[in-house]
């Protein structure tokens, strides 16, 4: 194979230190970058790291960096996005990017349509997936309805969750009853569109995620799905220990429904079963490289190289097979996952230390790049102590 064309990344989290290390293996050259913040945790020795231009505030600003860059480099690099933001600036700008970098994406009107919560949610409902029951909220009698039809304890959603992590670092608001409905949402509202929605019951095991890389013409090149075992915060959160698990059914949920909105490049779609009718209802879609991808590697199925060969005309043969049982695990938010659970007494410190047996990837912990690890896990720590100590503070 050939490795001729660098490849640019946009997004310094896990996530993207995944694809640099993916990328690094196979002795391509790698350009990343992020904001200033993210940039100072998540820079790796494995790629020429530096800091760009914010996508959301610095719009101009970040399209004539990739532009110089690309001129510099003088060949056109493979554009990997490891986050919203990234993936709906090079979006909405695709048409002068594409003349200077290589990347897939589906059509932006999707793109806009599945990031947002309501349309997503829309959008599911029209081709048939169940999903819990949600209201939008958007005058009082909206909000009368949403009281009447659900029940406690439930939770509040933004509709742009990308945007609404500006200001609150929260995936969603546990509401526990009519009172603190009332308040969190005058409290949340000012940063974004919210949706109220019902609570499935279920450990976070119920968890699942479909992934799928498809080519410009539609055609399946690879097929992955995981389970989750534990999330950080453990409530409402993001993987921090996820299983290879192939789950057949999700599949005949999800490709003729990628198929029918034409899903290109990259796409995941996450689900939860609900254990009171064991039907799997969405929750969201994806249109990018997802958190956890860096399980697809060791799982047999490189989801980033194939993505490269593609881009780069060298005919990736389709993957659909999967090795399952291989563990994905980010340190820092396990353990503070652990520490929640065990105060709960759902979980010991022999499930904690079972969580380590057998084949394992870790989203950051690497021998020969050891400094993304330590940076997040000491910015988790802090982050959990303030925390702590806040909590304290009120009781």
């Amino acid at each position: 194979m050939k490795h001729e064309h660098c490849a640019v990344v946009l997004d310094l989290s896990a996530n993207g230190v995944g694809i640099i290390r993916s990328l690094s293996k196979k002795e391509i050259k790698i350009y990343a970058f992020d904001t200033e913040r993210a940039y100072k945790i998540g820079k790796s020795r494995l790629a020429t790291c530096n800091i760009c231009p914010n996508p959301l505030t610095e719009e101009n600003e970040l399209l004539m960096f990739l532009i110089n860059l690309s001129q510099s480099i003088g060949q056109k690099p493979i554009l990997y996005a490891g986050s919203d933001d990234y993936i709906v600036f090079i979006s909405r700008n695709r048409k002068v990017l594409s003349r200077y970098f290589l990347f897939l994406l589906p059509d932006h009107s999707l793109i806009e349509e599945v990031l947002d919560k309501e349309k997503a949610y829309e959008l599911a409902l029209k081709h048939n997936i169940a999903c819990p029951k949600t209201y939008i909220v958007e005058n009082e009698d909206h909000f009368e309805e949403a009281i009447a039809n659900l029940d406690f304890p439930c939770i509040l959603k933004p509709v742009l969750g990308h945007e609404f992590r500006k200001n609150i670092n929260k995936k969603a608001i546990l509401i526990n009853d009519l009172a603190q409905l009332k308040a969190d949402y005058q409290t949340y509202r000012e940063y974004g569109k919210l949706i109220i929605q019902e609570i499935i019951p279920g450990d976070d095991n119920c968890f699942y995620k479909v992934a799928t890389f498809y080519d410009d013409d539609m055609k399946l090149m690879a097929l992955f799905s995981l389970q989750k075992n534990h999330q950080f915060p453990a409530e409402f959160g993001t993987g921090a220990h996820i299983i290879s698990k192939r789950v057949p059914e999700l599949f005949d949920i999800c490709l003729p429904f990628f198929e029918e909105i034409e899903l290109k490049g990259i796409g995941m779609a996450e689900f939860k079963k609900d254990p009171r009718d064991g039907i799997y209802k969405f929750i969201e879609i994806n249109p990018r490289f997802w958190l956890t991808h860096s399980l697809t590697e060791p799982s047999g199925i490189n989801f980033v190289y194939m993505y490269y060969l593609y881009l780069t005309k060298q005919n990736p043969e389709p993957i659909f097979y999967q090795i399952d049982g291989v563990k994905w695990i980010y340190l820092v938010r396990y353990y503070l996952t652990f520490l929640q659970k065990r105060k709960r007494k759902e979980m010991s410190f022999i499930d904690f230390y079972k969580g380590f047996q057998g084949k394992k990837e870790f989203a950051l912990f690497a021998w020969n790049d050891p400094m993304p690890f330590i940076r997040s896990t000491c910015s988790h720590l802090v982050n959990a102590w303030k925390q702590h100590w806040k909590q304290q503070r009120k009781e």
